[in-house]
């Protein structure tokens, strides 16, 4: 089959791997119909990450069941799915408690003492394959599948967005503990960013505010419903305290990670959570689920080398905010999600900007690595002409 395959630093090709195939009687294979690049692909694809050379990506993915372990149960041939990027097992302590991000069974224990958790395609979180691929083999399928409605072909690109983004928006603004009436700041005008914002307008919130330094972006959290703050405009935490009666928002969510760039282009790792720290109110709570690494070798900041940050901890502490920090449980929202979907309540698909086929993906990674004007969302479709 053909698939996307990492070589190195921003090498990236589409090469002929092996089939996707059944391992065990409780897995699944489907057959690639979208599949998204995600902003954390772009970690590895820049070589900021220990992703071994050969590691087929993607862990946004969407598909048709074409082959049936003898052990499942409830998922049939023919079955439109899409699949959490996290890969659980369903019945370990972490998975019972829906924190399915933190599945123990899944977990590479050879990463660092402690950790939980494994993906499609990502470093460091298990052996798996991506999806940027014509076929991929699902573990669990009973518990990892999500089957879809009659009309997953007619909103396709919508529902794709339930293997991640949508659901990390969403969980974005349940760590900040976003409640009907509140504001939120929400840092970060890429899909993650975009999607929190969708998803604190369907959750009632009285005022969002989207911060980022490209137009194109704080056009679409406009068009979203959010009221766009740009980096250029001055300092942050005073122009969302000249919105919200001199307190600040009551609570924000950190949707950019550990690349984050101040508005002359370098980078600075600690600028998002602390600019946070000082944008929300005092008891405010903060909800991070961009990407951050327990190390970086080849950051320029010798803090951020050994992943960690200076954070204004004085500051956090005297204004007795909280912080909900990790990656998305997908499976505690994602049949909810695609209900509102279903119902027209949702259409995360607004960001889509590119949809190409997996022959153009290398292309497609570089512009978005770029950050290149337009390249919002890409859904790549495996088995397009």
């Amino acid at each position: 089959m053909k698939a996307l395959v990492y070589h190195g630093p921003k090498k990236v090709s589409v090469d002929t791997v092996p089939d996707a195939r059944i391992e065990k009687q409780t897995d699944v294979v489907i057959k690639l119909t979208s599949t998204n690049i995600c902003g954390s692909d772009l970690h590895m694809y820049e070589g900021r990450t220990q992703v071994n050379e050969g590691k087929i990506l993607g862990h946004e993915n969407l598909g048709e069941v074409v082959e049936v372990g003898g052990a499942v149960d409830t998922v049939k041939k023919g079955d439109k799915v899409c699949l959490p990027f996290n890969i659980g097992c369903g019945f370990c302590a972490n998975c019972e408690r829906g924190l399915s991000g933190f599945c123990l069974t899944c977990a590479d224990p050879s990463v660092m003492p402690g950790m939980a958790g494994a993906a499609y395609g990502f470093a460091g979180m298990g052996p798996y394959s991506g999806g940027q691929a014509e076929y991929l083999r699902v573990p669990y399928a009973d518990y990892n599948c999500l089957q879809l409605p009659p009309d997953a072909d007619e909103k396709e690109q919508d529902y794709v967005m339930l293997s991640d983004i949508f659901p990390t928006g969403w969980h974005s603004t349940r760590l900040a503990n976003l409640e009907p009436g509140q504001s939120i700041v929400i840092y970060g005008a890429g899909p993650v960013g975009l999607m929190a914002a969708m998803a604190a307008r369907i959750q009632g919130a009285a005022q969002i505010f989207v911060v980022d330094g490209l137009k194109d972006r704080l056009a679409l959290a406009k068009e979203i419903g959010a009221t766009p703050i740009n980096t250029l405009d001055g300092e942050i935490g005073e122009q969302i305290r000249e919105q919200t009666g001199g307190y600040g928002a009551d609570c924000g969510a950190e949707c950019i990670g550990y690349q984050c760039h101040n508005a002359k282009g370098a980078e600075v790792p600690n600028l998002v959570l602390n600019s946070l720290v000082d944008a929300v109110k005092a008891t405010g709570q903060i909800g991070v689920v961009g990407v951050f690494v327990p190390q970086d070798p080849d950051a320029s900041d010798a803090l951020a080398k050994k992943g960690q940050i200076a954070f204004d901890y004085g500051k956090f502490w005297f204004k007795g905010q909280k912080m909900g920090t990790g990656q998305c449980n997908v499976k505690a929202y994602n049949r909810r999600l695609r209900d509102l979907i279903h119902q027209g309540k949702a259409n995360p698909s607004v960001i889509v900007s590119h949809n190409l086929s997996l022959a153009d993906a290398p292309n497609a990674y570089k512009h978005f690595n770029d950050r290149d004007k337009g390249w919002t969302k890409v859904v790549l479709h495996p088995h397009a002409a």
